[in-house]
């Protein structure tokens, strides 16, 4: 049987749940991110605010400039992934296997539940009226033959649509004289490529089919199968341990030169890596540093470690990159962990109570570290680390030590 698969995107996701959950925001721009005084970007808007030019990732001044009336808020990531699991509790009960793509979107493959393809119609307007009966929201829904072509389904009638493409030659009916950029993994500088090269369209890949794997490689002979509809890949679930890396970073609201602040902000960063680690069950064989100074250069350093999810080690290890490196104004600062496993081989070899021993050490270092933390900012750290792990939480004590600090040397 030839699969079946069903693509659903929530719209949007974030100002959606900001607007079930205070109706008075209906119907008006929401901008979801950063607020118009501060640096960031967008995460999300609403469909509002997009009628105004603004899209995810756009600078916030940049937002404010197009939309200055719009109601700008800060992310709630928690509240936002508890939706989220409930959202994908509905999905996969219809599915065989699931392919989590970010908190609102998902590839399911149906080919089993479903049957046929009028079983699998009825289970994507199933998941649609479910989605908004059960959590009040509203979700886009792709059918079709393949990942690419669900995913395309899902996107051509938003917001709250379904549309459904049965087979290839409905794909590339569909989307023939489109641009390049119609297609998956073609970005701004693919599509630069080949319009300079004269490829403008679909249609122009599959006549000029050996000039595109010319300049674009395997990459190229990838699309060109794209272009004729031609797209096997599974619906593959995702594994924690699929990831690359995991890491948490902060952008400041103002330059930071004192690098002893920085060095503090690096503890409460190796603790959110670390818990984050430990929430997925994963370790990681290297530790990475991440810096952007004022004049927007980036610095990315990373030392190979003993497989670990330890806050104490990423501290350590980015503490020392840190020290190594030219002191100027920074703006934005990160921890991470790469390499990652979800086997622990290392500590399979190490006695027992050698082990024992390095924990033990391990907790005293890091009480130190959150006691050093609270006698210099008069913060309760120790007692308020889960707080620490909000997203939003986090930044608000980073400007708060960043700002008392300051205050301090004065």
């Amino acid at each position: 049987m030839d699969q079946i698969i069903i693509h659903v995107d929530m719209d949007a996701f974030f100002a959606s749940v900001e607007v079930r959950d205070d109706p008075s925001l209906r119907g008006k721009p929401l901008i979801i991110g950063s607020l118009p005084n501060e640096r960031g970007v967008v995460a999300t808007c609403s469909y509002e605010a997009r009628k105004y030019g603004v899209r995810s990732a756009m600078n916030i001044k940049e937002a404010y400039r197009r939309c200055p009336h719009g109601i700008y808020m800060h992310p709630n990531f928690y509240k936002y992934k508890a939706v989220s699991d409930k959202l994908h509790e509905i999905w996969d009960t219809y599915a065989t296997a699931s392919q989590t793509i970010a908190l609102d979107e998902a590839y399911l493959d149906v080919t089993e539940t479903a049957k046929t393809w009028e079983g699998a119609r009825v289970i994507a307007r199933t998941i649609k009226q479910r989605t908004l009966n059960e959590l009040g929201l509203t979700c886009s829904v792709g059918l079709a033959y393949s990942k690419t072509a669900a995913k395309m389904a899902s996107e051509e009638k938003k917001p709250n649509g379904y549309f459904e493409i049965p087979s290839a030659e409905d794909f590339v009916k569909l989307i023939i004289d489109r641009d390049v950029r119609i297609l998956y993994t073609v970005g701004a500088k693919t599509a630069e490529k080949l319009h300079k090269a004269g490829i403008h369209t679909v249609r122009d890949i599959q006549t000029n089919v050996e000039e595109v794997i010319r300049l674009c490689g395997k990459h190229g002979r990838w699309l060109t199968q794209l272009a004729f509809g031609i797209d096997d890949r599974k619906v593959t679930p995702y594994r924690p341990e699929d990831a690359k890396s995991i890491g948490r970073e902060v952008t400041f609201q103002q330059d930071v030169s004192n690098y002893t602040v920085l060095q503090d902000i690096l503890v409460l960063l190796a603790v959110c890596v670390e818990h984050r680690a430990k929430r997925v069950g994963l370790k990681g064989k290297g530790v990475t540093l991440k810096l952007t100074y004022s004049d927007m250069k980036q610095i990315s350093r990373s030392r190979t470690v003993m497989l670990t999810d330890s806050a104490v080690t990423i501290y350590q290890e980015t503490s020392q990159m840190l020290e190594q490196l030219e002191q100027r104004p920074v703006r934005l600062i990160g921890a991470g962990l790469y390499n990652l496993s979800g086997e622990d081989e290392e500590r399979q070899l190490t006695f027992e109570d050698m082990l024992a021993d390095d924990l033990k050490a391990d907790a005293r270092i890091r009480e130190t570290l959150l006691s050093r933390l609270q006698e210099r900012y008069g913060l309760d750290f120790a007692s308020n680390l889960d707080k620490i792990y909000n997203y939003e939480t986090l930044h608000k004590t980073v400007e708060y030590m960043r700002k008392y600090r300051r205050k301090y040397e004065l």
